[in-house]
């Protein structure tokens, strides 16, 4: 059912046959591909968004490609935080996790906004089943050492925040084998069985390069990298994302975003795109068309 914000009916049969074919290259090109997408922010909260989102994502997998979905939740726990009195605390772009932060993001990660996005999939035609870090011991993980940006002698507690381990990913291929659209909640476990709450966009990343995956999309509120004249940057290698870190262009919550995506890309995912979630049908523009969108990582 498309909305009609999204209607085709004013184009000629010609011209709808037209953008059909012009999307044939890719879809030849990147059958039986696996493609890790990040997804977050407005396009997870705006109603249509998240239409136009579950219906890329099937059509992806209904044109042979194989989708992984990976999503952050950090408006959704802030929420629940709120309500539960607590005020959220970040430092350096990363959630300070204590035992009943923890809780909460497990309540609203692997519950609420999981099974929303499973949903949301399902009703568009695509068979999205939910998985969290435990689930066929995917993602092990240990407590994460931040060290100061400014002072390397200055280590910060940040509680159950975790850093990955390893990845297993022969849950996902089992699934993607049997034409199922996994849905990956970013949290791990440790040795002793105790959760962790990792960066979607490290989760993204990892699982993207341990899948070979043709490419990675991230799904932001922006247009992609900007420069600080709001410009969009097209392409960032990694020595200009150097600069950009330097130079404060590049901070706060884009930093992990950021070093995720370039690790993706120096370990073989062939393309890394940062694009505007708020954008509907952002990815099918970015997969199945020549229009440049976003920002793209590249390795060297």
């Amino acid at each position: 059912m498309l909305h009609t914000s999204r209607d085709l009916s004013h184009l000629q049969p010609r011209d709808r046959a037209e953008v059909l074919a012009q999307a044939l290259p890719y879809i030849r090109k990147y059958h039986g591909k696996t493609m890790v997408i990040k997804y977050g922010g407005n396009a997870m909260t705006d109603p249509e968004l998240q239409a136009a989102f579950a219906e890329d994502v099937v059509l992806l997998k209904l044109v042979g490609i194989n989708p992984v979905v990976v999503h952050g939740g950090g408006p959704q726990i802030e929420t629940l935080l709120k309500r539960l009195g607590k005020q959220g605390q970040f430092i350096q772009g990363m959630r300070v996790t204590d035992a009943e932060t923890m809780e909460v993001v497990e309540w609203v990660l692997a519950g609420e906004v999981q099974q929303d996005i499973v949903g949301l999939i399902n009703r568009a035609g695509g068979k999205a089943v939910g998985l969290t870090g435990r689930d066929g011991a995917m993602i092990r993980a240990r407590k994460l050492r931040m060290v100061d940006l400014n002072d390397p002698s200055v280590e910060h507690d940040v509680g159950q925040v975790g850093d990955i381990v390893s990845i297993d990913p022969s849950v996902v291929r089992a699934l993607q084998e049997d034409q199922f659209i996994p849905v990956v909640s970013p949290i791990g476990f440790g040795e002793h069985n105790e959760s962790y709450n990792i960066n979607a966009d490290v989760v993204a990343a990892k699982l993207a390069t341990v899948l070979q995956a043709e490419k990675l999309l991230m799904l932001t509120n922006i247009p992609g990298v900007l420069d600080k004249q709001g410009q969009l940057l097209p392409e960032l290698t990694p020595r200009r994302i150097d600069e950009l870190v330097a130079d404060g262009t590049i901070s706060g919550g884009m930093i992990p975003k950021i070093a995720g995506a370039l690790d993706a890309a120096k370990s073989g995912v062939r393309a890394v795109h940062i694009i505007d979630g708020r954008v509907p049908h952002a990815m099918l523009l970015e997969v199945l068309s020549d229009q440049p969108f976003g920002t793209m990582i590249r390795s060297h």
